[in-house]
């Protein structure tokens, strides 16, 4: 009998670890979840300041805003080459610093 005992405390021991084993994952997964949202709102908070905070040679700076592109997160979902005044080499260092801001974040 005393076997018995063992066996059925030892089977508890497994389903308990079990259980908590799932409950820590969800819980872990619910956090990595939250810490993405919470990253996600960081990088759009950061995106908030002004072109200036990319140091911008001031002649693409000038285009910029001259076409309304006056925070970061304006240049998300603009098309450069529609720019008038930003050629390759300017849409190069344009890219170039947001890749350098984005980094950071």
């Amino acid at each position: 009998m005393s076997n018995d005992n063992k066996l059925i405390e030892s089977t508890e021991n497994v389903k308990n670890h079990f259980e908590h084993d799932q409950n820590m994952e969800k819980l872990r997964n619910e956090v990595l979840k939250k810490f993405e949202n919470y990253k996600n709102i960081l990088n759009l908070l950061a995106a908030d300041a002004p072109i200036q905070t990319l140091c911008l040679p001031t002649a693409i700076e000038n285009v910029l805003l001259a076409h309304g592109l006056l925070r970061i997160y304006d240049l998300f979902n603009c098309d450069f080459t529609k720019i008038k005044g930003l050629g390759s080499r300017r849409i190069g260092d344009l890219t170039a610093r947001l890749d350098q801001f984005l980094s950071m974040l």
